[in-house]
């Protein structure tokens, strides 16, 4: 009232300065800027009231100590005079308007702390006085709320024509209105004596009944804070005639309007006004006292609502102070152990349903075991799957109880979802426990469609037993499962439906594609499967496992080797046992023609064992000479004595093994019937191919006391007869060597001792006569020089003996080199026809030639006559291999 603005900081050390003259009536401060808009009066004129001045205040530069002014204009724009009654400014310091007692309002716009930026005109004109403004900033929109003592309005200052909206027809006192934070929407708040209404720019919103008259109305961090006396005074009387009653009690009342309770309320004697600062409300009294009101803790408020049970109105204030969701379970944990101790049961679920996620779901399923609560357990199970939070326990709770309750239209909703994305639950668990409790559909629709198709099969065939069902199932699978599936289940399917099951596996190991039922692709290419693996599905079914053999060995030739293996063992055990000539000559044939096939040329001893172990004596002589077994062929036929059989053996294959005719004889030779015919026929062959010494022989018939000289007399003459005329041709031989070894070696002496005359007269290449220069040779051939030159080889040699010199000098090197070569020597020992001929030759190539020096004493002699005996003994030998 003297004109002074007076600052109290936090520290409670007033300071202040002499802004007006006379009296301050008006203060504004800015949150966002350090800027302070003052109204107040500098000179007394002739009439008062048309003095106001209004001034901005920079609070951070400084004029001579004070804060610096840097603004100053008249409040009333007009000559009238009239009172202010309120100011307000915009935080972005664009706006300020000034109420007045006449009912006018005076909008500034433009920069408020500059006069060459700013304009002022009068907004508003009204017959009431206006006691509240407020800017509300909406995106790009300021709007300008005006409430008077009769009624409120809003006008757009944004824009030019400043539209006016006129919200309702009843208003307040001065300083009943303040605008709301964005908790509440922004919304300007009007507190009557009746009610206190909420208003939109553009409409107005909910109204509380809070009774008494309003004296004050101020808002604070989501609280409305209201002043207010119970007696009844209407606003005109306030307006006007405050200071008659100012001894009254009056109410102070803080409503959290978010959360609709009264968060404070106090009895307070004359108060002057309610500040905001530092995070408190301070309330001034008229016996200058200032009381602060710090709020509680969040944590604090809770508890005191829980000791009072206001758990709804504890979960409001929790969500409105933004507690974290852990906090909100706790409180909803609580709220439902208050609502299940007072035997709420339903209502107690829904709280812990509220938990999910953060409170263990054991310590609520516990709760709700007893049967009569099976109902608030499945609500529970079904939320706790629907956010997908459950665990395989949980499914198998939750099922149970649906099978309890027996309440099929829950469980096939529970279990029947549209896609895969919506399934919360395990879905192999579901199958479990629905099959055990006896709902078989449900598990089989479970397990179809959501491919679990080995339970599929085991509730087809080991429940339900439908046998058809699952073979149908199996021939839409895909490729790889309906081949493992074969496998596991092949067995019982071929015991109760053979034929079918046949028919699928057919398919499955020729040209696979699924069975679905018109909607595959039947141009797409099939899969097949190892047929050899499916054989033992077939272990009591030889009739479906024949036809099965036979179309894949028909259908696809190339089947693995144990498909003709088990058909060949099953076509010669149906031989075996079948007693009708007819049809066991039949699968006689059927065998025969497997056999020649060319399957068994790998596995010829298996072959050879199975038709060994059914007697099947056709084809254990077919697989001898298919792989040229001929001695077993001989033995088979000796043990059997056929005779005639055993020519033919030696007859058709004694060129390839020569030993047959040898054992034949042998043969022959041991048996004591009169088997002359067939001695001749064998002497015959040896004799035409050399196969046995003439001793070897006779030493062999003398064993057949039936066998008389007569019989080898033809073979032993014959014999005799070509060694008489081999001997004569040896001895020519001998005399032909010997006379040219003589002419060779008197050459060679004349050569050493007497001189060489070349009496040739025509060159050895081209038979012109010879020229000098000329080449001349010690074996007699003569050439121009020219023609030596031009087909010779060497200096050394003589083109015309060269080749036949070449080709003995060859035989000696080979000679020197196969002089220690054994193995090959054996080699030829065994396949020649005339062992005698490759001893010969490596005896001329000296490989039995021992030094014998003639200073040895005796022993070396009788050394060396006995390796002459292990010499013959060895031609004796290899005449008896061959």
């Amino acid at each position: 009232m003297e004109g002074q603005i007076w600052f109290l900081p936090r520290s409670l050390q007033l300071t202040g300065f002499q802004a007006y003259k006379l009296r301050v009536t008006h203060l504004y401060q800015l949150k966002q800027h350090n800027i302070l808009a003052s109204v107040g009066e500098d000179e007394e004129g002739i009439n008062p009231l048309v003095c106001p001045q209004v001034k901005i205040w920079n609070l951070e530069k400084r004029d001579g100590g004070n804060p610096l002014c840097t603004r100053i204009f008249p409040a009333i724009p007009g000559a009238e005079p009239t009172v202010v009654s309120c100011l307000t400014v915009h935080e972005n310091l664009n706006f300020m308007a000034i109420g007045f007692t006449d009912g006018s309002v005076t909008l500034n716009k433009g920069d408020i702390t500059r006069d060459r930026h700013s304009k002022t005109q009068i907004l508003h004109k009204g017959n009431y006085p206006v006691t509240g403004l407020a800017f509300r900033q909406a995106g790009k929109t300021t709007h300008l709320f005006v409430v008077t003592t009769e009624n409120v309005q809003s006008y757009i200052v944004s824009g030019k024509d400043y539209p006016r909206v006129e919200l309702d027809t009843h208003g307040c006192g001065l300083r009943c209105s303040a605008l709301s934070d964005p908790s509440q929407d922004l919304q300007f708040i009007v507190a009557g004596d009746e009610c206190v209404y909420l208003y939109q720019p553009d409409e107005r919103g909910p109204c509380f009944a809070f009774e008494g008259h309003k004296l004050i109305a101020h808002w604070f961090r989501g609280y409305l804070v209201i002043v207010s006396r119970d007696r009844k005074v209407s606003p005109k009387s306030e307006f006007t005639s405050r200071d008659s009653q100012s001894s009254d009690k009056q109410i102070l009342n803080i409503y959290d309007l978010c959360n609709k309770f009264i968060a404070y309320s106090t009895v307070f004697e004359d108060v002057v006004d309610v500040l905001a600062e530092w995070g408190s409300l301070y309330v001034l009294t008229r016996d200058g006292r200032v009381h602060a009101l710090q709020e509680k803790d969040t944590q604090t408020k809770l508890e005191m609502l829980f000791k009072k049970n206001l758990f709804e109105m504890a979960i409001n204030l929790a969500k409105s102070q933004h507690l974290d969701s852990d906090g909100l379970a706790q409180i909803f944990m609580q709220y439902g152990d208050h609502l299940y101790s007072k035997g709420n049961h339903d209502g107690a679920v829904q709280q812990y349903i509220r938990t999910i996620g953060k409170l263990e779901p054991s310590y609520v399923i516990r709760k709700f075991l007893d049967a009569q609560r099976i109902h608030n357990l499945t609500a529970y199970l079904q939320t706790l799957h629907r956010q997908s939070l459950a665990n395989a326990d949980h499914t198998t709770l939750l099922l149970n109880c649906y099978t309890k309750l027996k309440d099929s239209s829950k469980l096939e909703e529970f279990i029947k979802t549209k896609s895969e994305s919506e399934v919360h639950f395990d879905v192999e668990t579901a199958i479990k426990v629905l099959r055990q409790a006896g709902y078989y559909s449900h598990a089989l629709y479970l397990a179809e469609n959501h491919a679990h198709h080995e339970w599929y099969l085991k509730i087809q065939l080991e429940d339900i037993k439908n046998y058809q069902e699952a073979l149908r199932y199996i021939g839409k699978l895909p490729f790889e499962q309906a081949e493992s599936n074969m496998k596991r289940y092949g067995k019982i399917l071929m015991h109760h439906i053979p034929e079918q099951t046949t028919e699928l596996l057919k398919g499955l190991c020729t040209d696979y594609r699924p069975n679905l039922e018109g909607r595959g692709d039947r141009e797409a290419p099939g899969c097949r499967a190892n047929s050899e693996e499916f054989i033992p599905i077939f272990a009591n079914n030889p009739r479906e496992l024949k036809a099965f053999l036979e179309h894949m060995s028909e259908v696809q030739p190339d089947s693995p080797q144990g498909i003709y293996d088990t058909l060949l063992e099953l076509r010669l055990q149906n031989w075996a046992h079948e007693e009708e000539p007819q049809v066991k000559e039949k699968l006689h044939a059927e065998a025969i023609s497997l056999l020649k096939s060319g399957r068994f040329c790998d596995v010829f001893d298996k072959a050879l064992v199975l038709c060994q172990m059914h007697d099947f004596q056709d084809g254990v002589l077919y697989l001898y000479e298919q792989g040229k077994l001929f001695q077993q062929i001989m033995h088979y036929h000796m043990q059997h004595e056929q005779y005639r059989q055993v020519l033919t053996v030696c007859e058709r294959h004694g060129e390839q093994e020569p030993s047959l005719w040898e054992q034949a004889l042998s043969y022959f030779a041991r048996k004591e019937e009169d088997c002359k015919e067939y001695v001749a026929a064998v002497l015959r062959h040896i004799e035409s191919k050399n196969l046995m010494p003439p001793l070897l022989v006779v030493q062999t018939l003398a064993h057949n006391s039936t066998a008389t000289l007569s019989v080898i007399r033809d073979y032993l003459v014959q014999k005799l007869q070509k060694q008489s005329q081999q001997i004569a041709q040896d001895e020519l031989r001998v005399r032909r060597y010997r006379e040219e070894t003589t002419r060779i070696r008197q050459e060679i002496q004349e050569l050493k001792a007497s001189p060489k005359i070349f009496q040739k007269t025509k060159c050895s290449i081209c038979n012109s006569a010879l020229e000098l220069p000329s080449v001349h040779f010690l074996c007699g051939h003569s050439f121009h020089q020219h023609c030596f030159e031009s087909y010779s080889e060497s200096d050394a040699d003589c083109p015309t003996c060269l080749p036949e010199n070449r080709k003995v000098m060859d035989m000696i090197r080979a000679q020197e080199q196969k002089r220690d070569l054994h193995d090959h020597f054996q080699h030829q020992l065994k396949c020649s026809n005339d062992s005698f001929s490759v001893i010969a030759d490596y005896f001329g190539r000296g490989v039995f030639n021992k030094l014998t020096l003639l200073t040895d004493p005796p022993t070396a002699r009788l050394t060396a006559s006995l390796e002459a005996g292990l010499q013959k003994d060895l031609l004796i030998h290899a005449r008896r291999g061959t």
